[in-house]
């Protein structure tokens, strides 16, 4: 609720499309830069104490725009400032709770399902959210969204206090931040199905993720519609996104989740296409339906592979890489999204980026038979293939 009623109120205020870019490059921007560092004290620290603590600087943040939109004093550097503030929360924030998953997971085979769960979990919020904002900005205005996400985190935090968490072993850092540093990038580039599996989500974060930021442009001047149909349309997408994590959490094995990464890239990217040609409002409602189904799929898929690949050891510093592809490239796509669409439109800047995230799914699975080589000896290991099995 709260990151649609941000992108209406910026567009709002600003009615500028590059304005909507540079709001989204401040808040994601210090994951990019600061979520590997991250990585390596989310190896070393406690993880569920550091999310409690990300969870009170996020309440925070959402009360202080709650108040300064409901007493009519916001401006545009109080909107920079403020997701900049929440970017820097989250850069800590997400390579934890990504880490912290297994610590909730007794049994190690259940991991691909509780990722699952937990992106459908997600998704459930993104079905309900935007509809529900869109009809509380088009009432009340956009500053009870915000005072509605700061009091939901009492819930949060009172849920993590609630958690009994079985404490887990960590070795006593016996090097420097820089040199763990090193060491995980290391190690995550340096074994070629985590380095493509990153590279392309990272790509797709880049070049198909943005179509977020350019929502509002679509609405007001190809449909000519208010905030209700912006929260119905990215309401389609959390129904695709739902449905795809569904399908996820019954699947039993990883095994086979390679291809899966393929066909949701290339369905996420013609629902891309669909949508930016599209200027019937129900059939874009149909597109976007494809759009949260491939992205989602896509990247809860990359998100289960690097989980059971990854040595136990360096499981914080290959998921900030994680939430680096994630949500570290997407400040830049968005900057290039509200760039190319000043100069090109949005249509023609969503239809390029549907076009690279086909081309990036078609170069992933030629090399797919490579890395399902390369894979497993680990999957081997851990007793999730048989040795005797071709």
């Amino acid at each position: 609720m709260q990151q649609i009623a941000l992108n209406w109120l910026v567009y709002r205020l600003t009615g500028s499309a590059m304005l909507l870019g540079l709001v989204g490059f401040t808040s994601r921007l210090p994951t990019f830069l600061l979520a590997p560092f991250a990585g390596v004290l989310a190896d070393r620290w406690n993880r569920h104490r550091m999310i409690i603590v990300t969870q009170v600087l996020s309440m925070v943040q959402a009360m202080i725009l709650a108040l300064l939109v409901l007493t009519n004093r916001v401006a545009v550097w109080h909107i920079v400032i403020l997701s900049l503030f929440l970017g820097l929360v989250n850069a800590v924030d997400i390579p934890t709770r990504q880490s912290f998953v297994p610590d909730m997971v007794e049994k190690r085979e259940d991991l691909g399902n509780a990722i699952a769960l937990n992106s459908s979990i997600v998704n459930g919020a993104r079905l309900m959210g935007p509809s529900i904002a869109g009809i509380l900005i088009a009432a009340l205005g956009e500053g009870l969204c915000f005072l509605l996400n700061g009091i939901s985190f009492i819930a949060v935090i009172a849920a993590l206090l609630a958690m009994k968490i079985r404490p887990r072993e960590k070795e006593a850092p016996n090097s420097h931040v820089i040199e763990g540093l090193k060491e995980g990038f290391s190690y995550a580039f340096g074994f070629p199905p985590i380095r493509s599996v990153l590279l392309l989500l990272a790509l797709i974060s880049l070049m198909g993720v943005p179509y977020t930021v350019l929502m509002p442009v679509f609405v007001q001047k190809i449909f000519h519609r208010g905030p209700e149909a912006f929260g119905f349309l990215l309401g389609a997408t959390g129904v695709g996104a739902l449905t795809g994590t569904l399908y996820l959490a019954s699947r039993k094995s990883v095994l086979g989740l390679g291809r899966i990464i393929v066909i949701a890239s290339t369905v996420f990217g013609i629902g891309l296409i669909g949508f930016s040609i599209s200027r019937v409002f129900l059939l874009s409602l149909f597109f976007m339906l494809f759009t949260g189904f491939g992205m989602m799929v896509q990247m809860a898929s990359s998100n289960t592979i690097l989980q059971t690949i990854v040595e136990e050891d360096k499981r914080g510093r290959v998921m900030s890489l994680y939430a680096m592809a994630f949500i570290g490239m997407v400040p830049f796509g968005s900057i290039l999204a509200g760039t190319l669409a000043s100069n090109i439109g949005a249509p023609n800047t969503i239809l390029i980026g549907g076009m690279i995230c086909i081309l990036g799914a078609i170069l992933f699975a030629r090399k797919l038979p490579y890395l399902r080589k390369i894979a497993r000896p680990v999957y081997v290991k851990k007793g999730i293939l048989s040795e005797d099995l071709p």
